[in-house]
């Protein structure tokens, strides 16, 4: 059985405005490529037909997952969710009692997740342990080299 994606709105949003853009703009960009390449002549020593045939098959790739994606995804009513606990949909402010840091991430599903963009999975070592958390508890995480951290919750809110 295949496992369900969890989505906020936005989430879904995102995923199929990247979708379209890949199957409109995207397509019609490296086909182009690949036309100009081939009007190189010799295609076995030709590199840039071989990028172009790459970036293809990379773009095709990812324009599957994002398909598979939406057809196993559920969105969260975000309406029912609270700011008591926190859940897919948090935007959660703690206090990183080790480094002396603080921090905001929104959590969201692993298909979501853009720590750049301030956004982390419930999957990933940190949303996994702030996940059920209320205001003034304390996660210990364990990261993946095997120290652990504490962060203690300040704010959640959607």
């Amino acid at each position: 059985m295949e496992k369900e994606i969890l989505l906020t709105a936005q989430g879904k949003k995102d995923i199929e405005d990247e979708l379209d853009m890949l199957k409109t703009i995207k397509r019609k960009e490296i086909a182009d490529k690949i036309e100009l390449a081939r009007s190189y002549g010799d295609l076995s020593e030709n590199s840039e037909y071989d990028d172009a045939k790459n970036e293809q098959a990379q773009m095709e790739a990812r324009i599957a997952d994002l398909e598979v994606t939406l057809k196993r995804a559920r969105l969260i009513d975000e309406s029912t969710l609270n700011d008591e606990r926190v859940h897919i949909g948090s935007k959660v402010r703690f206090y990183n009692e080790s480094t002396g840091d603080d921090c905001e991430y929104m959590i969201v599903s692993a298909s979501e997740s853009d720590p750049l963009k301030g956004k982390i999975s419930d999957e990933s070592p940190i949303g996994a342990a702030l996940k059920e958390k209320s205001v003034g508890d304390v996660a210990v995480v364990e990261l993946p080299n095997g120290n652990t951290i504490r962060l203690r919750i300040e704010t959640i809110s959607r």
